[in-house]
C-alpha cells in the first residue's frame, strides 16, 4: 500500500508546512523535469500536459485510424457484413478484458499498459488488405478478437491518465484537448480514402493503398506508447506526485474491483449509460453511412463526422470546466444539455431514417451500383447535417461520462477501475449492436433500439449525476483503498486547487 513518501508527500512535518507552496524548482533532478517555458508557462516531459499529449498522439495514431477506417462503413468493404463479424468478435473479447485491464493498469503501469494496447490496430487493418485479395473471413475474425484484448488495455490507461493527472478543476480542459488531438487522427486518417477516391462517383471497396496507408500510421502510434513516463515519475506544477495507490500483490488488485462497487453501490447506475455510450456507431457508420452514399460521399461524410467531433469535444470540455458556475451545477445544467440534445438530434435521425429503403433493398445490386447518393445530388445537404450532428453528439456524450467519473474522484486507483468498468460495459453494449446488424436487423429496428438505449440511460444516470457530484470531491474518499491519511495528502490538494485556478 502506498505511504505520504511513495505519493511524494515529505515526511518532516516543517517540509508539509511549506509543500503547497512547492515551487517548479523542488522538482527532481533530470532531463524529464528540465523545463521549457512556453509563453508564460513552462513545461517539462515528465508533466502531465506532455504525458496527456503523448497519450492523445498514441490515440490519433491507432483508434483514431481504427475510427476513420470504420467511420467508412463496413471498413471500406460493400458488404458490411464481415466487419459486423470481426467488431463482434472485438467488442465481446473487449467488454470481458476491459473490466478488469484497470487491474493491469495498476499492475503493469501506463506505459506497458497502452504499449501492448497499441498492437491490435495495425494487424486490424492488415487484415482487410488480406481480405481485399483473399476473401479470409477468419483472419478478418482473429483480427478483431485480437484488437479487443489489446484496446481494452489502451482505452484503460488512458482513461486512468486522463482523469487522475490534472487538478479536478481542469479535468474538463484536459479531456476537451485529449478528444481534439485523437480525433484529429480520424479527421487525417478519413483524408486518405478521401483523396483516393474523389474521382470515383460509383460505390465499391476502397483501395488496397488505403489500408497500406493506415497499417503505416498505426504501427508508428503503437511504437510511440513507449515514449510514455511510469506514473511514479509524472510532477505536477507544485512538483507533488500524481496520487498512485499501489497493491503488492495481483489478488489485492482484484480485490479492488470489488471494493470499488462494494462501497460505491451507486456507480452501477451509471451502468446503462455505459452500455450505450458506443452503440450508434453500428446505426451511423454500417446503416446510414455504408449503405445509401456512394464511396467518395462516404469518405466525405467520414472526415465531417470527425471534425465535427473536435467541436463539440471543445464546446461542452471548456462548458465543463467553467469557473463561474459551480461543478454540481455544471453537472447537472451539461446532464440536461445531452438529455434536450438526445431528443433533438435523434429526432431529426427519425425523419431522415422514415425516408429510407429497407436493408432488403439497400443490399440489392441495383442499389449499391445506381441508387446511392453522392454528394452533387440535391438531396444531400440535409443528410450531411445530420451527420454533423450525430458526430458532435457522440464526441459532447464521451465528454461528459468521462468528467462525470474524474468528478466522482480523484484516485488513481478508483479511476482505473472504473474506466475498466466503463470501457467493459462500453464494449458489451456495442458487441451486442454489432451483433444485431450481422443479424441483418431491420434498419429501422436498430435505429429505435439505439435511441431508446440512450433516452433510458440517462434518465437513470440522472438521480447519480445530480446528487453524487459535489463541488470537490472529498479527500477522504478518494483514501478509502489507501493508508495514507488525510494529513498527508491535504497539502498536495491544496497546491492543486491553488494551481487550477491560475490555469488558462
Amino acid at each position: 500500500m502506498a505511504d505520504g513518501k511513495e505519493m511524494g508527500i515529505p515526511s518532516d512535518p516543517a517540509a508539509k508546512e511549506s509543500y503547497a507552496d512547492a515551487a517548479p524548482s523542488g522538482r527532481p533532478a533530470g532531463w524529464m523535469y528540465k523545463g521549457v517555458r512556453i509563453g508564460n508557462k513552462e513545461l517539462w516531459y515528465a508533466s502531465p500536459k506532455v504525458q496527456l499529449l503523448v497519450v492523445a498522439m498514441v490515440c490519433f495514431l491507432c483508434p483514431g485510424m481504427y475510427n476513420a477506417l470504420g467511420g467508412l462503413g463496413g471498413a471500406g468493404q460493400v458488404d458490411t457484413s464481415i466487419q459486423d463479424h470481426a467488431s463482434t468478435a472485438l467488442y465481446s473479447v473487449f467488454a470481458v478484458v476491459a473490466f478488469f485491464s484497470g487491474t493491469f493498469a495498476n499492475v503493469l503501469g501506463v506505459r506497458v499498459t497502452m504499449a501492448i494496447g497499441g498492437l491490435g490496430y495495425c494487424i486490424y487493418a492488415a487484415s482487410f488488405l488480406c481480405y481485399n485479395h483473399t476473401q479470409n473471413q477468419g483472419f478478418v475474425i482473429f483480427a478483431g478478437a485480437f484488437l479487443g484484448f489489446c484496446a481494452g488495455l489502451l482505452w484503460t490507461g488512458q482513461g486512468a491518465i486522463m482523469m487522475s493527472y490534472p487538478p479536478e478543476q481542469s479535468k474538463g480542459r484536459y479531456i476537451s484537448w485529449f478528444w481534439i488531438i485523437f480525433n484529429t487522427g480520424a479527421v487525417i486518417g478519413s483524408l486518405i480514402p478521401l483523396a483516393q477516391n474523389i474521382g470515383r462517383t460509383t460505390n465499391g471497396t476502397v483501395s488496397d493503398g488505403t489500408y497500406v496507408g493506415f497499417i503505416i500510421l498505426m504501427v508508428i502510434g503503437a511504437s510511440l506508447a513507449f515514449a510514455l513516463c511510469n506514473v511514479d515519475a509524472i510532477r505536477r506544477d507544485d512538483g507533488s506526485k500524481v496520487v498512485m495507490m499501489k497493491n503488492p500483490t495481483w489478488m489485492t488488485e482484484f480485490v479492488g474491483l470489488w471494493e470499488c462497487l462494494y462501497q460505491q453501490p451507486w456507480v452501477v447506475a451509471l451502468f446503462p449509460m455505459f452500455f450505450a455510450s458506443n452503440i450508434f456507431y453500428t446505426y451511423q457508420q454500417n446503416d446510414m453511412n455504408g449503405p445509401h452514399f456512394n464511396v467518395r460521399t462516404r469518405a466525405l461524410n467520414n472526415l465531417l463526422y470527425w471534425l465535427a467531433q473536435i467541436v463539440g469535444a471543445v464546446i461542452m470540455g471548456y462548458a465543463l470546466d467553467f469557473p463561474k458556475m459551480r461543478r454540481s451545477l455544471r453537472a447537472k445544467a451539461s446532464f440536461g444539455i445531452l438529455f434536450a440534445l438526445t431528443f433533438v438530434i435523434w429526432g431529426g435521425g427519425y425523419k431522415y431514417q422514415m425516408q429510407q429503403v429497407d436493408r432488403e433493398t439497400a443490399e440489392t445490386d441495383d442499389y449499391k451500383e445506381n441508387r446511392t447518393m453522392d454528394w452533387a445530388d440535391s438531396g444531400y445537404v440535409g443528410p450531411m447535417f445530420l451527420y454533423i450532428f450525430y458526430g458532435m453528439y457522440d464526441a459532447i456524450w464521451q465528454t461528459c461520462i468521462y468528467w462525470y467519473m474524474g468528478a466522482l474522484s480523484n484516485s488513481s486507483r478508483k479511476t482505473a477501475n472504473m474506466a475498466g468498468f466503463y470501457k467493459g460495459i462500453q464494449s458489451a453494449g456495442a458487441a451486442v449492436f454489432w451483433r444485431m446488424d450481422g443479424l441483418k436487423l431491420g434498419f429501422d429496428a436498430i435505429f429505435a433500439a439505439t435511441w431508446a438505449v440512450c433516452a433510458a440511460s440517462l434518465a437513470i444516470a440522472g438521480p447519480i449525476i445530480w446528487i453524487k457530484i459535489k463541488d470537490t470531491t472529498a479527500l477522504e474518499e478518494d483514501l478509502k483503498f489507501s493508508d495514507a491519511t488525510v494529513e498527508e495528502v491535504a497539502p498536495t490538494r491544496a497546491a492543486e486547487e491553488k494551481l487550477a485556478k491560475e490555469e488558462i
